[in-house]
């Protein structure tokens, strides 16, 4: 995969952990980047996208005020800083690249398999 992803784990419910991607063979600095994930039998939703700027965010409403997207340019990785996690937070949490014609909003809602590039994702258990 082009994309690497890291920092998923185990955490009780209001604890926080901040996941990473990082284009091994991808500039992420050249693209829209989103966070999706995938709850246990259910389907993949858009967490959280970024425009290659950082000024243009979209946050799905069941993470908005708890959830942080940023990117770090030199580091050519975008991050998601979690916080509050509760249960229903379980997922993979995979993180994808588009073109920058996605805007972060229509990426979020739409974006599928064949769009760009997506890493294989990271597991995050919310439990007490």
């Amino acid at each position: 995969s082009q994309l690497v992803e890291s920092g998923g784990g185990v955490v009780q419910p209001g604890g926080s952990l901040t996941l990473s991607c990082t284009g091994s063979r991808i500039n992420l600095n050249d693209a829209t980047v989103g966070w999706f994930r995938r709850p246990p039998g259910k389907e993949r939703e858009g967490v959280s996208c970024i425009n290659i700027s950082g000024r243009d965010i979209y946050y799905a409403g069941s993470v908005e005020g708890r959830f942080t997207i940023s990117r770090d340019s030199a580091k050519n990785t975008v991050y998601l800083q979690m916080s509050n996690l509760q249960p229903e937070d379980t997922a993979v949490y995979s993180c994808a690249a588009g073109a920058t014609l996605w805007t972060p909003q229509a990426m979020c809602l739409a974006f599928r398999n064949g769009d760009g590039d997506w890493g294989q994702g990271t597991q995050v258990t919310v439990s007490p």
